[in-house]
């Protein structure tokens, strides 16, 4: 080994031991200011295991009121979806005056991105929290609370999409006098549909596991269900709500998976 990769070694392995150093540091600063204990943890994983064994398994009275979970499960999943696919709608023509490959006005270019950045980074919870002070806690919290941040996020992905979209058949199609919604549904559509289609059903998972926890604070759909049977400790018809949400997701993301493989 020369000289001048001892020395490159040298540096790899002096920068390997600042950053976990820098990484024990913080782990440890913050378990003092925390008062975690690692050990405590640990310890407690058998007892937690043993306490769930005993009290969330799903009897007989979970099981009978599995219809009203059931209904509930589907009024969380049409939500889902009626909220992505509204905000995919709003969130493709908004991405169409924030992408570079469509060659609008530069300023706006940057206000389109700075308001989707906006959006995405104001969690769906807090959106929920701030608009229960104008709507309260109902269904249409929960909408538009979803709807924010699904729009937020959507925009920036329907942004890069376009983005990524080949230039020449847009430039041909402007050489050719094409209007700007020719190119759209003509050039950018096509070429984008596939990559579009995969982020909203994306979003679908997503926005089914998010109402859950937008639900218990608006008071609506499963996430209703789940906070009431809990804060009764009724924990057999809570555990009977979280299986079914977890049945739900795993069978949307299948028929997702199923989906993109179709579309593709």
């Amino acid at each position: 080994m020369s000289s001048k990769q001892m020395s490159v070694f040298k540096k790899r392995k002096y920068t390997y031991l600042a950053v976990f150093g820098a990484i024990a540091f913080l782990y440890l600063f913050s378990s003092f200011i925390t008062k975690f204990n690692m050990e405590e943890g640990l310890i407690a994983f058998p007892n937690a295991a043993i306490w769930m064994a005993e009290n969330l398994i799903p009897d007989e009275k979970a099981f009978e009121r599995l219809p009203k979970i059931i209904d509930k499960l589907i009024e969380t999943t049409l939500l889902s979806v009626a909220v992505t696919v509204v905000a995919a709608v709003f969130a493709f023509f908004f991405s169409l005056f924030g992408s570079k490959t469509t060659r609008i006005n530069g300023a706006v270019n940057r206000a389109v991105r700075i308001i989707a950045s906006f959006f995405r980074n104001v969690p769906d919870v807090v959106w929920a929290i701030i608009l229960m002070f104008s709507f309260g806690q109902n269904i249409l919290t929960g909408f538009f609370a979803l709807f924010f941040t699904t729009f937020g996020l959507l925009t920036r992905a329907f942004i890069e999409t376009i983005d990524e979209v080949s230039s020449s058949s847009i430039e041909a199609l402007n050489a050719a006098g094409a209007s700007f919604m020719q190119i759209v549904f003509q050039a950018i559509i096509p070429s984008a549909i596939t990559s579009i289609i995969t982020w909203v059903l994306f979003m679908i998972e997503n926005n089914i596991r998010n109402s859950t926890l937008i639900g218990i604070l608006t008071a609506t759909g499963i996430g209703y269900l789940f906070d009431m049977y809990y804060k009764r400790l009724e924990f057999g018809s809570a555990s009977l709500v979280v299986l079914s949400i977890v049945v739900l997701v795993i069978a949307i993301e299948m028929l997702s998976n199923l989906l993109r493989k179709v579309i593709r």
